[in-house]
């Protein structure tokens, strides 16, 4: 088994669990990591990640360095949230001739929020004859292709109704930022007006995904936002929060078709939830023929989960056909654990 070379573009907390991840895994090898923080640059990822040893590969900040189409067949990128954010970086690895797996949210279905730029990224892709997908997990999974894949057993469906409720804490400091996580609430407020709180990023991805995986015609999208106020003290190794503070977002997105709600989604999301003795929970409802409910208990875990579907979607998208793809246009994902999922494809 020829084993498929990857690069890492961001060596945060995402990208550091998904190097690590690769490193145990058989089919994969590790051939480059770009970061652009100075303590990670010219260290061996061996060192960063207290391996107790090296591996040769040390952290670049010149992208061209890695980014070449002989050496690399696939490119993970765990630098931030937004299309518009990661796009000139995206453009490079497209240009470079290299398959592309982002974990920005809104890359999970760019059409839904920048049409315009998605049109541009699949051209991109097909002119260099390279996939790009957009996964984690959520968007990516929970609220969307594991309802998409849970309404293949329906006659019909009426309405779906999905939440999550989960804990925050393993992520870094964009996703504490987005979420307005050590904020006062007056301060999150405020964020949501100049737009730098936007609770969870990723809703009208997965709506638009939903709808049009089952084509229910959504045409309008609502979403509200309000704070979750912590009374006890929590902490990661990015924020801080005492009590009287925000720790989280309650955020929920509801998707209508001509005027009549047809998805409802709902993420109370927040830090250490369980100092306050809150449950998580991944939890699906479709009301149909016939009528189906999901519920897995605690949540399935944000970093690991988003870590996993990156890393297991490699040889998918390393098979697909050129363009830009969403979970729903790709194969379902396994983990990769032998040969025989490593040559899965198309």
């Amino acid at each position: 088994m020829n084993k498929i070379r990857v690069a890492m573009w961001g060596f945060g907390a995402m990208g550091s669990g998904m190097v690590r991840l690769m490193l145990q895994k058989s089919g994969l090898e590790v051939v480059g990591v770009i970061d652009q923080r100075k303590e990670v640059v010219g260290k061996d990822i061996g060192d960063v990640l207290e391996l107790g040893k090296k591996t040769g590969i040390v952290v670049t900040d010149k992208p061209e360095e890695v980014l070449k189409k002989d050496k690399v067949d696939v490119c993970l990128q765990a630098i931030h949230s937004f299309t518009k954010k990661i796009f000139p970086s995206l453009k490079t690895i497209i240009e470079s001739g290299i398959n592309a797996i982002s974990i920005a949210e809104e890359m999970s279905c760019p059409a839904a929020q920048e049409p315009e730029l998605a049109k541009q990224i699949d051209e991109l892709a097909r002119k260099h004859n390279v996939t790009v997908l957009g996964t984690g997990i959520n968007p990516g999974f929970v609220l969307d292709q594991m309802v998409i894949n849970l309404t293949g057993a329906c006659l019909n469906v009426k309405h779906i109704e999905a939440s999550r409720i989960n804990d925050l804490s393993p992520f870094g400091k964009t996703v504490m930022e987005t979420q307005g996580v050590g904020t006062t609430p007056e301060a999150f407020y405020a964020g949501l007006k100049d737009g730098s709180i936007v609770g969870h990023i990723g809703f009208p991805e997965s709506i638009t995904m939903i709808s049009d995986a089952l084509g229910l015609g959504v045409d309008k999208i609502e979403q509200t936002r309000e704070p979750i106020i912590s009374n006890t003290h929590r902490e990661t190794p990015v924020v801080k929060v005492e009590p009287g503070m925000v720790a989280g977002c309650r955020h929920i997105a509801v998707g209508y078709s001509k005027g009549v709600e047809v998805i409802k989604l709902i993420h109370p999301q927040q830090i250490h939830p369980e100092v306050e003795k809150v449950d998580t929970g991944d939890y699906i409802k479709i009301t149909g023929d016939p009528n189906i409910s999901l519920s897995i208990k605690p949540e399935i875990p944000g970093g690991k989960g988003t870590m996993a579907a990156a890393v297991n979607m490699i040889p998918l998208v390393f098979r697909a056909n050129p363009g830009l793809k969403r979970m729903s246009d790709m194969p379902i994902p396994a983990c990769l654990m032998g040969k025989t999922a490593y040559n899965r494809g198309f």
